[in-house]
């Protein structure tokens, strides 16, 4: 029985099989940790540059916005999301903040148009919603938080956007728990004589 015990001590048969079951779960959870950070990472990166892309485009209309020219911002931003599934789990908030041409009191900024895309109707504006601050000081600050907020010229328009992203991991364990990706951005209109919105083509309005 000795003889055989001290046999048994010997016999290293297994052993790299054994190590590896050991080693294999804390490397696999390392290799998908760091896949769900870069995928987190890309997400942010992508959030952010649909943002700057849909505030840049809608100001570079020139002739006179249109429910059209919207529609195809929207898409140029869909494109930009290609991986993110965003159109079911996010939002885009896009607004046409103006001087409310008021003066005295009554002056300050207001959404003039506000049209938004993405089915997760969970995410409403932040700053305002489509008509505020018309006939009152009520966004007299502008839009955004702190104190470097975006305000508007008299005779021009800032376009306005909110991007909400509700991040989807790569691997659902439970132990994740999945943030929301939110970004802001805001472009001046540039060399547009007419920022009131039209609909030639009777689209569908893309209320919020």
């Amino acid at each position: 029985m000795l003889e055989s015990l001290r046999t048994l001590a010997r016999d290293t048969r297994g052993l790299a099989l054994t190590e590896f079951a050991f080693a294999a779960p804390i490397f696999l959870m390392l290799v998908l940790t760091g896949l769900e950070l870069s995928n987190l990472a890309l997400s942010h990166l992508r959030v952010s540059q649909m943002a700057m892309t849909v505030a840049d485009n809608a100001g570079r209309v020139t002739s006179g916005i249109d429910e059209a020219n919207i529609y195809e911002v929207f898409t140029g931003a869909d494109y930009a999301s290609s991986g993110l599934d965003f159109e079911p789990n996010g939002r885009m908030v896009l607004s046409s903040l103006e001087h409310n041409g008021r003066s005295g009191s009554d002056e300050g900024q207001t959404i003039v148009w506000q049209r938004c895309w993405g089915d997760d109707t969970s995410v409403t504006p932040s700053y305002g919603e489509q008509g505020d601050g018309k006939d009152d000081d009520s966004l007299e600050d502008g839009l955004g938080t702190g104190s470097d907020k975006i305000t508007a010229l008299e005779d021009t328009a800032v376009m306005f956007v909110e991007v909400t992203y509700d991040y989807q991991p790569l691997v659902s364990t439970g132990f994740f728990d999945p943030p929301t990706i939110r970004y802001e951005s805001a472009f001046n209109v540039r060399g547009r004589q007419n920022n009131e919105i039209s609909n030639t083509q009777n689209l569908t309005r893309l209320t919020c």
